[in-house]
């Protein structure tokens, strides 16, 4: 059995909220590395039946960023510093230095910290975290197996701080990493090391050469190395791993079924194979039927006594375990399974594989068919009216031009050049918090969670009217998360008290669960979105989080395409557009913050996903009104391979990340004659930081190099909810009083 990785923010989100405490000194150094060695104790007895346990899985942040400390590949802004001060600071930025930037692991809503490297670096190997817990996991009486990134993943991910290439840079960052592992050979014979390489499912790419010659190099240290790719097929770099002196591959089956036609190489080289096959990133218990016909398809190739059943990628993005919820439908509930459930599955799997259906396993067994036939022939998953509409559907997008909407927008509207807004949410201070939570308990009543709910409204628009922002917000109070809050008010979709999952960092979101056909029973935003607009004369956006995004942000149902979910979902949100500009809602931003990271990792896969992900933006905006401005924002992404995607969005205004790579992102938009409107973050929201007028000013001056001040609006990079008010009121006035400065200029 082969488990690539565990969840490590904790049943109960302790490691959050260790983290938040050191944050603000409430928690000293030690005793955040005690809770940090609690939960990886108690991680390691849930595998305890596993032949190995995961040691540097574990992070305090992120392991990609752990990989850069431990290279000694730290930017130059940040060597005055040492220990956990500068492993933070790098995530979180400190003083004037801004953190590094942060993008999605692959088509995963989990964010890491990407490495910046230069020619300049000077590379110094510190193994003392993985060392520590290689020993800790031994004293506790387990087999560790360490895992680690691997150094294609690593470099291929990174990015260059000066105008050096990858290439130059290589040879120095693989000397460092063979050091690297030179130092954890010597832990003892024979050290196990799991090299996780998910680059490789993209295709070859200019470090391909390379991939023979150091694998082989890492072998002569005496390590067992295996080599585990993940979310799609890698059979490129299989073909050159058989061929080095590792002791097996990790391949994803699930995700990757096009891996079955590298089996026999694998067996021709007679490499063990890791086969994942219980499912890593969704939350469906597993059919044990359809897992044992892929494992009679390897076995006929591979022999059994090479063949490790595994996990199809790190359980880190599941939640940690279903045993809390009490509050979920039992039949829904009973289809489920959390990391915890998973190791179990995978225990059962190992059993049935080995020894067929025998006395210990029957019962376990035959359960586990009662739960998937049942969830097949339940009536909770079948909607005759939306599969009615879905049939007769006929996809649509705004009659009218761009270049006719704007200047009709333009006319009625009002806004400036450079005009200012934010993304949407406020800050969700611990009072909105414990007033929500009251409400939810039953322990206030509607009068008394409305009235606070307008409170902090009313308190957000005069804010935004005192400080002179064109484009206000209502804060978004009234929402516990930007999907959970949609999917709360949908048929269709169930919750979880507990199923958190990391996204960066201390920040961790619950994911909705789509179980069954998807309708919106009435308007769901619209209440609060004109509460907001009855207070101000300034134009207050409507705010809506895109079908896309819904799909992508939620487990989503694994017995329907995933575009047909979504189709199912653009309805809703269209009916949303429909009533909010019915209620004089003049803007509406459709957030599609995770367009991105939806697509497949494998260039012959993404004409698909951007054919119908595209079609199903186009459902929900095809009612706007030609005077009604529709804006979306996008998180972390390269724009340059899906800027025509974009473009075909026809979105009236695009709000992007960008803070942190200054105005690189935004080159594209100017390079295809990009003409809609864009607003690029003018700084960072995931820093605790407070940027300078001066620091904004100078980074609006780098946007007006790349687009005229008639196509720009200025606006943070995100959305402010996990701030601060006391960060958020200096940041945005200081953002305000920068583009005075530049609109005085003329």
């Amino acid at each position: 059995m082969n488990i690539i990785g565990f969840p490590r923010i904790g049943e109960k989100r302790e490691l959050k909220k260790a983290l938040e405490s050191f944050w603000t000194k409430k928690m000293s150094e030690n005793e955040l590395l005690c809770v940090a060695k609690e939960l990886r104790t108690l991680h390691w007895s849930y595998q305890k039946k596993c032949p190995f346990v995961v040691v540097n899985d574990f992070s305090l942040y992120d392991n990609m960023l752990d990989l850069s400390y431990a290279l000694g590949a730290i930017p130059a802004r940040f060597r005055n510093l040492k220990g956990l001060e500068l492993y933070f600071a790098m995530a979180r930025g400190n003083g004037e230095n801004v953190a590094c930037e942060m993008t999605k692991w692959f088509n995963t809503n989990y964010h890491f910290v990407v490495p910046e490297l230069s020619k300049h670096d000077c590379y110094t190997v510190n193994a003392e975290k993985i060392i520590n817990e290689y020993n800790e996991a031994k004293s506790l009486g387990y087999a560790p197996k360490i895992s680690l990134i691997g150094l294609f993943t690593y470099i291929g991910l990174s990015k260059t701080s000066d105008n050096s290439s990858k290439k130059d840079i290589f040879p120095h960052l693989k000397k460092v990493y063979l050091e690297l592992i030179k130092t954890l050979s010597t832990l003892e014979k024979g050290t196990i090391i799991e090299f996780h390489e998910p680059i490789f499912v993209k295709g070859e790419n200019e470090f391909f050469p390379y991939i023979k010659e150091v694998y082989n190099e890492i072998c002569t240290f005496g390590v067992k190395a295996i080599v585990t790719t993940y979310f799609e097929a890698s059979n490129e770099a299989t073909k050159i791993l058989v061929e080095t002196n590792i002791e097996g591959l990790g391949l994803d089956f699930l995700y990757g079924e096009n891996n079955l036609t590298s089996l026999q190489l694998i067996a021709n080289a007679g490499k063990k194979l890791y086969a994942g096959l219980i499912d890593g990133r969704n939350i469906w218990v597993a059919n044990l039927d359809s897992k044992l016909s892929i494992l009679d398809k390897i076995s006929l190739i591979v022999p059994k006594d090479l063949i490790h059943i595994g996990t199809s990628c790190s359980l880190l993005h599941v939640p940690f375990s279903k045993d809390s919820e009490i509050k979920m439908d039992k039949e829904i509930l009973s289809w489920l399974s959390f990391a915890k459930e998973k190791v179990r599955e995978l225990e059962l799997l190992e059993s049935l594989f080995r020894n067929g259906i025998v006395d210990s396993n029957k019962e376990a067994y035959e359960f586990n068919k009662t739960i998937n036939d049942g969830r097949k022939q339940s009536q909770k998953i079948h909607d005759t009216k939306v599969r009615e509409r879905i049939a007769n559907l006929v996809i649509t997008e705004r009659k009218e031009s761009f270049q006719a909407r704007i200047k009709t927008q333009r006319k009625e509207l009002g806004y400036p050049d450079l005009a200012t807004t934010t993304i949407g949410s406020f800050p969700q201070t611990p009072e909105l918090r414990a007033l929500r939570q009251k409400y939810k308990k039953g322990e206030i009543d509607t009068d008394t969670y409305e009235n606070g709910i307008k409170e902090y409204i009313t308190e957000c628009i005069r804010f935004q009217e005192e400080i002179g922002l064109d484009v206000l917000v209502h804060g978004e109070p009234e929402r516990n998360d930007m999907v959970e809050y949609f999917g709360e008010q949908m048929k269709g979709f169930v919750f979880s008290q507990n199923g958190w999952v990391q996204s960066y960092g201390s920040r961790c979101v619950k994911p909705p669960i789509i179980y069954g056909d998807t309708s919106r029973p009435e308007s769901m935003t619209l209440k609060w979105s004109s509460f907001a607009q009855s207070l101000s004369k300034k134009i207050v956006k409507g705010m809506l989080t895109g079908p896309v995004t819904i799909l992508n942000w939620s487990f989503v149902r694994d017995d329907l395409a995933r575009k047909e979910v979504c189709k199912q979902l653009s309805l809703c949100i269209a009916d949303e557009i429909s009533d909010l500009q019915n209620g004089g809602i003049r803007i509406i931003q459709v957030d599609e913050a995770a367009f991105k990271e939806g697509y497949p990792l494998r260039e012959e896969n993404i004409k698909e996903y951007e054919t119908w992900a595209l079609e199903c933006f186009k459902i929900s905006s095809s009612v706007a009104k030609p005077q009604t401005q529709i804006h979306t924002h996008m998180c972390y992404s390269e724009f340059n391979d899906i800027i025509k995607t974009i473009e075909a969005m026809d979105a009236d205004v695009i709000s992007i990340e960008t803070a942190r790579s200054g105005n690189e992102l935004l080159k594209i938009f100017k390079q295809v004659g990009y003409a809609n409107e864009v607003g690029p973050g003018v700084y960072d929201i995931h820093s605790p930081r407070i940027p300078s007028v001066d620091e904004i000013y100078k980074q609006i001056k780098l946007l007006l190099e790349v687009l005229p001040k008639e196509q720009l609006w200025i606006n943070p990079d995100c959305g402010l909810k996990t701030r601060k008010w006391e960060e958020v009121k200096p940041s945005l006035k200081n953002m305000i009083e920068a583009v005075k400065k530049i609109r005085s200029e003329g």
